[in-house]
């Protein structure tokens, strides 16, 4: 079958769909990757076939803009609010109206609906497979017949919300039921794929999930696990890394966005390395050029290293500070590394407060991490087994996931199924079945 991964262009959401794009081209189906131009070349350098479409979105410009606002402005809708008394229709309304579907989702959305859905009507895949905002990815697969899969890539905000936001819509009087969403996407379907909105164009038909269990929101739709498998881009593996530490050996990463969106840390980094300086450590802190070359001095224990391949230096670490990125958090889980997560917005939050209350990491809000109290929870994390009981306990929910490969059947599957329903024709390619069977 073909099957067409849409994602707008930000890298760490693409990053973790690498791994079922390559399962997917290694059982034997077409794969492409359909983003905005600004991703070609993460995707060429993950191997994958890339189809740029449209023009690239402004979302950077705007969120640093943004914080050039007034400091006294309200706060940003909050996806990880879930208290009724505080999900009132007004509040959602203004949310999406004013603020996440116009600033936000149309921002990112717009410049590629149009490209990607005249790609897949001359192409014809079989399945796309979404990012979760990327809504131009269903109005394209509805245009051409396709199946149509979201994939998340945390715990699910915006299905947990979405489904919250119909419940308050729906006790509405019927001619109040603002959906400023639904609008949106019902307009562009009509315009770009000649097809009306459908709820699962919010939510898609299925969606595909790799949060384990204990991190999971509870959201009332159809989801479809898959083991987290790390990718980071290409990588080398630097000589220091080679031999075991010969201390216990403590990572400090605080991701690439904070950086690429605002140009800056949530948190004193000067400070946490000279705290951590004082501990009888090994730390090695992961930090852009341009933050490293601030720093007015560096403690004999720490290595500052520009990118080192998670995947290859988390195994070797007894701790690991991060920002709740949950590419970094599930890394981490992936080999059973207790972790200390200073989380400051969305999903971070989430995952944050999950791994605390399953004993698998600590938390402190970044206004309140100074280096001294830092270093006092890096010792819990070193000293307390149950917090690395905890860590392994999550490491054995996301082993028991199914793998990327071991997912294609499953693909296939939901694929024959939706033909079965819809009556639209497969397409094969170069002669063969278009779905074939994973062995």
């Amino acid at each position: 079958m073909r099957v067409v991964f849409a994602t707008h262009a930000e890298w760490t959401h693409f990053s973790g769909m690498v791994p079922l794009a390559w399962a997917l081209h290694n059982a034997g189906h077409e794969v492409r990757v359909a983003s905005q131009p600004a991703m070609t070349g993460h995707v060429t350098r993950a191997g994958l076939t890339s189809v740029p479409v449209g023009g690239n979105h402004n979302l950077g410009m705007l969120l640093k803009f943004a914080d050039t606002l007034d400091p006294d402005a309200p706060p940003p809708f909050d996806f990880t609010e879930d208290r009724p008394e505080k999900l009132t229709w007004d509040y959602l309304t203004a949310g999406f109206g004013d603020e996440v579907v116009p600033w936000w989702w149309r921002v990112i959305n717009d410049p590629m609906i149009g490209e990607l859905t005249e790609f897949c009507r001359q192409w014809r895949p079989d399945l796309v497979i979404w990012e979760p905002i990327t809504f131009a990815g269903p109005i394209a697969a509805k245009a051409c017949g396709a199946a149509h899969v979201r994939f998340v890539w945390s715990a699910d905000l915006f299905g947990a919300m979405r489904g919250r936001y119909v419940q308050v819509r729906d006790r509405q009087p019927p001619d109040a039921r603002e959906d400023a969403l639904a609008r949106w996407i019902g307009l562009r379907g009509e315009k770009y794929a000649g097809v009306e909105f459908s709820e699962d164009m919010t939510t898609g038909q299925a969606t595909i999930d790799y949060t384990p269990p204990s991190l999971r929101l509870d959201v009332d739709l159809d989801y479809v696990p898959l083991r987290f498998t790390p990718y980071t881009g290409r990588s080398v593996v630097p000589d220091w890394l080679r031999a075991p530490p010969e201390r216990p050996r403590v990572c400090l990463t605080l991701g690439t966005s904070a950086v690429g969106h605002h140009d800056a840390f949530k948190v004193s980094v000067q400070d946490v390395l000279t705290s951590l300086g004082e501990l009888d450590v090994e730390v090695v802190a992961t930090l852009p050029r341009s933050q490293a070359e601030r720093l007015t001095g560096v403690p004999p224990n720490t290595t500052i290293a520009d990118f080192v391949p998670l995947n290859v230096l988390l195994p070797t670490c007894s701790a690991v500070i991060n920002h709740g990125g949950p590419g970094t958090v599930f890394t981490a889980l992936t080999y059973g590394v207790p972790q200390l997560v200073l989380p400051s917005v969305f999903d971070e939050l989430i995952l944050a407060r999950r791994l605390a209350e399953h004993g698998a990491g600590l938390t402190i809000a970044p206004d309140a991490a100074k280096g001294t109290l830092i270093a006092d929870h890096v010792r819990r994390l070193l000293n307390e087994p149950s917090l690395r009981a905890g860590a392994a306990r999550i490491r054995g929910e996301m082993l028991a996931m199914p793998s990327p490969a071991a997912l294609v059947p499953t693909l296939e599957r939901l694929v024959a199924d939706h033909r079965g329903i819809s009556g639209v024709p497969a397409y094969p390619t170069r002669g063969l079945p278009a779905h074939t069977t994973h062995r």
